[in-house]
């Protein structure tokens, strides 16, 4: 019997997976999917996970729930030799292995894009993982704590300082809601005073949400500044080193919390480690009907969708690539899964279209932005649409339930204000056993703090970079119904 091999569990290679395994006849092939992960985070709701308004668990939609026939191995790719239909995969435990397959679908995701801006390594947290949006939440409530204890001051406002690097959806989002979280949150706390709350937001370009028209940009940035945020358009950050941040304008301050969402780069992986066709990009080379290789020169065997593959958009029609997003990722692995059933069966494969219905955002509680063609709605109805999509756009009946559950608490009591970063130090109060003598001195375990889990540990030379923190890559778009599957961030 064939094996197909599903490389990543992202939107694409779960849909893709999803799509196999109910259509495939019952000996006809058998589906394996590798991933670090055990779950596909559904990015939408990363925003509101940071403000509180999803469990986090409920923004991950777990494989093995989901994927009941597929072979799920927790592990990483870290070469592809299609030329021998061979793989190396470096599992969670034990030694890397070969494994063999007759076909490859190759969904692994981009990773997010780092500059080589000094501090920026060692300070920032990216946005694209649900472990990473629960540690910048628990950051920001343990920093409230720590500062409601402190006198006015430098150290006082540094807690208070928070900058996002990065104006495309997923920055945007996030510095909205995390905005919001932190509003409703000093009224809690009478000792400081609401105009210490800092909020930076930083693009290089001079706009935010491309995908936006220019007057729906400038009208988030005019919403976005009435709520006292700073927008730093046309702006560069030339350095953070231990939180102090510093702009190409020459502004300076001090940060306790860095978000990096400066877009997207090819998965390492791709880049350099398959013998598959990639572009100057590093982007997997792939036809319009997801099958990897050109129209004169397709690879047998081989297919592709998602961030890191270099998809032709034709409903553009101007020789473009599809860009990298949800709403695209999804609709390519159900597309792809229909193409490789019609291959293996000999019948003709059809090309990916899609055009879009339109933009939207979230940008805090309450308020959000849609635009379609000329159409632009803002404010609170706007918001209802967000939600009301993604509610429903989230894989299986049992998410949905659990998030709009969720919903209905929050809007009777409030959001959840409790900070679990304790969790990153499972064993101190076992260990110090209440000792105030011994709490800090209780070392902080290797695994601590988790760390986005990319296809291959990213190389230094993987991808060239641009010299500045350019803008993020499209990443959130309403696509068909509802029902159709998510879009977003």
């Amino acid at each position: 019997m064939r094996t197909i091999l599903v490389v990543g569990g992202g939107y694409a290679g779960f849909y893709a997976a999803w799509r196999l395994e109910r259509k495939l006849r019952r000996d006809e092939a058998r589906v394996v999917m590798v991933d670090p992960r055990p779950y596909m985070t559904y990015q939408p709701f990363l925003p509101e996970v940071l403000a509180g308004s999803v469990e986090a668990r409920h923004a991950a939609v777990s494989q093995r729930r989901h994927l009941k026939k597929t072979k799920i191995i927790s592990g990483t790719v870290v070469r592809i030799d299609h030329a021998s239909r061979t793989v190396t995969i470096r599992p969670a435990e034990g030694p890397a292995y070969p494994l063999r397959y007759d076909v490859i679908v190759v969904t692994a995701g981009a990773v997010t894009r780092k500059l080589a801006i000094p501090g920026v390594a060692d300070q920032a947290i990216g946005l694209k993982h649900v472990e990473e949006a629960v540690a910048i939440r628990d950051q920001l409530l343990t920093a409230f704590d720590r500062a409601s204890t402190l006198p006015p001051g430098p150290r006082r406002r540094r807690l208070l300082t928070v900058t996002f690097v990065g104006g495309g959806f997923s920055g945007v989002e996030g510095f909205g809601e995390l905005l919001s979280l932190a509003q409703s949150l000093v009224r809690r706390y009478p000792e400081l005073d609401p105009a210490e709350l800092s909020f930076h937001l930083v693009e290089a370009r001079d706009r935010i949400l491309p995908e936006v028209s220019g007057k729906s940009g400038r009208w988030v940035v005019r919403s976005l500044e009435r709520r006292g945020a700073h927008v730093h358009l046309g702006t560069l950050v030339r350095s953070a080193e231990d939180g102090h941040v510093v702009l190409s304008t020459g502004e300076e301050f001090d940060s306790d919390l860095i978000v990096w969402t400066a877009g997207n780069a090819a998965n390492p992986m791709v880049h350099n480690h398959t013998d598959l066709p990639i572009d100057d990009r590093g982007m997997l080379v792939v036809r319009a009907d997801l099958r990897v290789g050109t129209a004169d020169a397709p690879v047998p065997d081989a297919w592709g969708a998602g961030d890191d593959a270099a998809v032709p958009d034709l409903a553009a029609g101007d020789g473009r690539t599809t860009v990298p997003n949800a709403q695209h990722a999804v609709r390519q692995g159900k597309h792809l899964a229909r193409n490789l059933l019609a291959d293996l069966r000999g019948r003709r494969t059809e090309d990916y279209v899609h055009h879009s219905l339109g933009t939207v955002a979230t940008l805090g509680l309450g308020r959000g932005i849609f635009e379609w063609r000329f159409v632009v709605i803002k404010g609170f109805p706007a918001w209802l649409m967000h939600r009301g999509y993604h509610v429903l756009a989230v894989p299986s009946w049992e998410r949905k339930v659990r998030v709009l559950a969720i919903w209905l608490a929050a809007a009777l009591f409030g959001r959840d204000i409790v900070s679990l970063a304790s969790v990153r130090h499972p064993r101190r109060a076992f260990v110090t056993g209440g000792d105030p003598e011994l709490t800090g001195a209780v070392p902080e375990p290797a695994h601590a703090v988790p760390e986005p889990a990319h296809a291959v540990p990213e190389p230094a030379h993987a991808v060239p970079e641009p010299a500045h923190a350019g803008p993020e890559e499209p990443a959130d778009a309403v696509p068909e119904p509802a029902h159709a599957g998510p879009a977003g961030s």
